[in-house]
Order: structure tokens, then sequence, then C-alpha cells
């Protein structure tokens, strides 16, 4: 038997949005903390742009977002796709899981590997034979989530400023 204090993660819907944006925005903050060249900044209407981005992702039918919650109050967002083969990335189908985020006050919970869970989940009950994902160079905890959860790294980003 659950209790409200039990996280349960769900499908996102357009009444979360607003704390997407804000979650976004934070994953957003992190990665140009990391490589301020490489990734871009946030603005004034970023929370917006981005629930705006998700909002118009919930009926995609290849599209996943799915939110943990604890009480009512989310705490955090997976966003992923179905995508078929990408030759640019030397890739057959697969799931992409493009956001993982979980807001930094709950990171401590293990929310994140339940999260992780439930969007590979979703994932394979869509058929995909593989999952894969970006983590920033910087993001060691991110990393090692994953890998405690079975990915393996495959491809290396590297970057070089043109001038």
């Amino acid at each position: 038997m659950t209790s409200p204090s039990d996280p349960a993660v769900r499908p996102a819907t357009r009444d979360d949005l607003g704390v997407l944006g804000r979650l976004g925005t934070l994953l957003i903050e992190a990665h140009h903390r990391f490589d301020p060249q490489r990734f871009f900044a946030s603005a004034a209407d970023t929370e917006r742009t981005y629930a705006d981005f998700l909002g118009s992702q919930l009926t995609r039918p290849n599209t996943i977002i799915l939110v943990i919650e604890r009480g009512g109050r989310v705490l955090g967002y997976a966003y992923a796709g179905v995508e078929g083969t990408d030759y640019m990335a030397l890739r057959g189908p697969a799931g992409v899981l493009y956001d993982l985020v979980i807001d930094p006050d709950h990171r401590s919970d293990a929310l994140g590997s339940m999260l992780l869970q439930a969007a590979l989940d979703a994932l394979a009950a869509r058929g995909v034979p593989r999952t894969v994902l970006f983590a920033a160079h910087q993001n060691l905890a991110a990393q090692r989530l994953f890998a405690r959860n079975g990915f393996r790294p495959t491809m290396v980003e590297m970057t070089r400023e043109t001038g």
C-alpha cells in the first residue's frame, strides 16, 4: 500500500508545465555553468519558453514526458522519445532520453533512479531495442546514476571554438 508521502511517477500534463519550465531552466543553467561557451545561458523568459516547448511535445506520439511527485508536488521530470535510424549518429532505432531532472533539494532521495526506470519502461513498452542519452562531461553525478542503471559510455562529444 502506498502513502501520499511515497513518490509516484505519472505522465506529465499541461498543469505541470510551470514546474517543468522551472526545472528545465535549472538544467540549462547547470549546463551553462559546466561550459559557458558550449551551452547557452538562460534568459528572463526561459522558464516560459521551455514550458512552451515541453507543452508542444506532450501530444506527440513518439514522445514521453513523465513527472515524479510526492504529496502532489512535482519534484522532477523525464523527457524521452522514440527515434528511427540516425545516420549522423550511426545508430539504429532507439529510445533517446533527452532530459532527466530532479529538483536539487530532492536529489538524495533516489528519485532519479525511480524516474529513469519509469522512462526506460515506457520506452521499452514502445519496442525500442536500446536507449541512448547524453550527459555533460562534468556532470559526474548523472553519469554515475546512468552507469548504476546499466548505461555504458559509447560516444564523446568534443567542442572547439571557431577563432
